[in-house]
């Protein structure tokens, strides 16, 4: 892997990003961008909305490079 791994938490889900499998179709950005927005330094920012829609959006990620793990219920 030529890339970190980045994470980003809260008490509800931990979402990971692996930039070496982004293929930068931007589905992230259109579908939540309260969450992902690039122009921010740290750009995923779980703190914009609740966990099941931050789920829903990393479930559309066509390349499996955003990933979650729900650690609360």
């Amino acid at each position: 892997m030529s890339d970190r791994v980045q994470s980003y938490e809260t008490d509800e889900i931990v979402v990971t990003f692996d930039p070496g499998k982004c293929i930068h179709a931007a589905v992230c950005l259109v579908g939540l961008p309260a969450v992902f927005d690039v122009s921010r330094k740290r750009w995923i920012d779980l703190r914009n909305a609740d966990a099941d829609a931050v789920m829903g959006q990393v479930d559309a990620c066509p390349s499996g490079a955003l990933q979650y793990i729900r650690k609360t219920p």
